[in-house]
């Protein structure tokens, strides 16, 4: 575990370094203030709860861009290794090959919790000087968003590191990353509505159309942000689907670690079949 550790720390310090990393975090921190400062503008004529527009909004954001910065992360954490040569000498080193992916991957989700600590810490201490007061806005589905962003986030890391042990060149690896992105982000959930309209609601059952949300940890967590609290559902349109949605949330939840552990799993699978 110590050498997996060792690894992890090297990952987040040249993470820390890496000025493309740095751009990441600024951006994700740009595009939440401007969310948090123009987003909750109509707060005081709907009389909303400021915070909660501030968490409709930024789980928006964190769909489309969370998984892409992941992806980024990770695609090339071995097969980069592989290609500067410098694969080899790691796995020289008296480390298991679980310790070199729980390494890398324990790395970039320390670097990806600084973005997003960053980033929208800063839009929610916006929010509070703005509106003048902390005490009676909704910091338990601030906190919620937080902490799903993270396991959003580790999914997608998981799949990056997958996709960067299984092929030989970093080109094909960033390809496929990108393709994972637009599949699951967003051909996924336009497939899906139009098996529904085309169906008109017959094609696909209560139960199926579950369980086809939950296999994609996108949209366990849109559904984990966006109909788990009351203002939430409301400011977002989802309030039928809050009150009679039959996705626990532990399934939600199982949702995002099982895209974590599970990439993870064969990855380490992968690699101890891999020749450096």
């Amino acid at each position: 575990m110590n050498g997996a550790l060792v690894i992890a720390g090297q990952e987040l310090r040249a993470g820390l370094r890496n000025r493309w990393v740095l751009a990441t975090t600024l951006l994700l921190g740009v595009l939440a203030l401007s969310l948090t400062l123009l987003g909750s503008t109509p707060t005081g004529e709907l009389g909303a709860d400021p915070l909660a527009i501030v968490v409709v909004s930024l789980a928006s954001l964190t769909i489309f861009l969370l998984p892409l910065i992941a992806l980024l992360l990770s695609f090339d954490a071995v097969v980069g290794e592989a290609e500067r040569g410098t694969l080899l000498l790691l796995l020289a080193y008296p480390l298991a090959r679980w310790q070199v992916v729980l390494g890398k991957f324990t790395g970039h989700l320390a670097i990806l919790l600084v973005a997003t600590a960053f980033g929208y810490g800063a839009a929610g201490l916006a929010l509070v000087i703005k509106d003048g007061r902390a005490a009676g806005l909704d910091w338990q589905a601030f906190g919620g968003l937080i902490g799903s962003a993270t396991l959003l986030g580790a999914a997608f890391l998981a799949l990056g590191m997958l996709v960067s042990v299984l092929v030989r060149e970093r080109a094909t690896a960033a390809g496929l990353a990108v393709g994972i992105w637009f599949a699951l982000v967003l051909v996924y959930d336009a497939a899906l509505l139009g098996v529904l309209v085309a169906g008109q609601n017959r094609l696909l059952s209560a139960d199926l159309l579950d369980a086809l949300l939950l296999i994609n940890p996108a949209d366990a967590f849109r559904l984990l942000n966006l109909t788990s609290a009351e203002s939430a559902r409301a400011l977002s349109g989802m309030v039928g689907l809050g009150q009679t949605g039959r996705l626990p949330l532990w399934a939600l939840l199982a949702s995002l670690l099982g895209w974590t552990l599970l990439p993870l799993c064969l990855a380490v699978a992968a690699l101890g079949r891999r020749e450096p």
